[in-house]
């Protein structure tokens, strides 16, 4: 199934959340006694979005996407203020349908390409509805 855009949130301005950040290195073995203390708080707002009234949140649906980690169910934060230039992860609107895709611009002509070889690229045409809502700047998915 292709990836669409299912649920468009908004963040909302006045939530702080902020969390422990702990400056020591995560070792991938066994843990260090020592190491069991926070430095500081991290607000996650203020490092995940950069532009909050250009910022909003998609549920993504499908799997058009999975070779660019972006999975069905997961969250994608989008900022509008950003230029959707060549190689960005994008939501785009072709004919009222939101999508996630890779654009890729090359002489003016414009595709969006998926991350999964099962799908083909669509190159947009002056006969489609096109616009870019914004561009992908993190993905949020449970492991």
């Amino acid at each position: 199934m292709a990836l669409t855009a299912e649920i468009i949130y908004k963040p909302g301005p006045a939530t702080d959340c902020r969390r422990p950040l702990f400056f020591v290195p995560v070792s991938a073995g066994f843990p260090s006694p020592a190491d069991d203390y926070i430095e500081n708080c991290l607000d996650l707002n203020k490092h995940l979005i950069k532009h909050p009234a250009a910022t909003f949140f998609v549920r993504v649906k499908g799997d058009s996407m999975i070779e660019a980690g972006i999975h069905s169910g997961d969250i994608l934060i989008v900022d509008r203020s950003l230029e959707a230039t060549d190689k960005k992860v994008v939501i785009a609107v072709i004919d009222g349908e939101l999508m996630v895709k890779r654009i890729k611009i090359v002489d003016k002509v414009i595709c969006l390409l998926p991350e999964n070889h099962a799908y083909s690229p669509t190159e947009i045409t002056e006969s489609m509805n096109f616009a870019v809502w914004g561009v992908v700047t993190n993905v949020i998915h449970a492991l």
